[in-house]
């Protein structure tokens, strides 16, 4: 970097912590057999049954910000890891139902404390988790997931005359 550069923008700022967070917590959860994407799988799963849903994979995929066809892919892992429980959905046969078992619920548990910690870490330049300036923090980050984002389509000859 130039000693005349602003320094790095919002974008890769985003995008480290996003990747520095996603590498502490695969190490953080490895040796209870997660991976980052199966944490982020089993926590949501593990909120949603303790409100009562069994959901589809199709609204943990939503729910997460995954691609359905990532949550399919690590439901299926997680199963034969016996953590999940994948069952056809009576209402919608084509839509598969997930629920954690037994042993996936106190993986989880485990795994959530192991997170937390992590978490505090994360936070304690703002103060920790309960902080006014973490609390700040998470206020915005919200509102920029809440914004629509759309890839803009390059003006070229390839593209002229298409609608988007």
């Amino acid at each position: 970097m130039s000693k005349g550069s602003p320094g790095p923008g919002p974008g890769f700022l985003v995008w480290r912590l996003a990747n520095k967070w996603r590498v502490a917590v695969d190490r953080a959860v490895g040796p209870l057999g997660l991976t980052h994407a199966q944490y982020s799988l089993v926590a949501s799963l593990y909120g949603m049954q303790c409100a009562g849903e069994r959901p589809s994979q199709r609204r943990l995929a939503d729910h997460t910000g995954l691609e359905a066809l990532y949550v399919s892919k690590l439901a299926r892992a997680l199963e034969s890891a016996g953590l999940v429980e994948r069952a056809r959905d009576p209402r919608d046969p084509r839509a598969v139902q997930l629920a954690l078992t037994e042993r996936g619920q106190a993986v989880t548990r485990e795994a959530f404390g192991v997170v937390r910690e992590l978490l505090q870490d994360l936070l304690e330049p703002l103060g920790g988790p309960d902080a006014p300036r973490t609390r700040t923090f998470t206020d915005e980050l919200a509102i920029l997931l809440d914004a629509p984002l759309a890839p803009s389509v390059p003006n070229n000859e390839s593209t002229q005359g298409r609608t988007p």
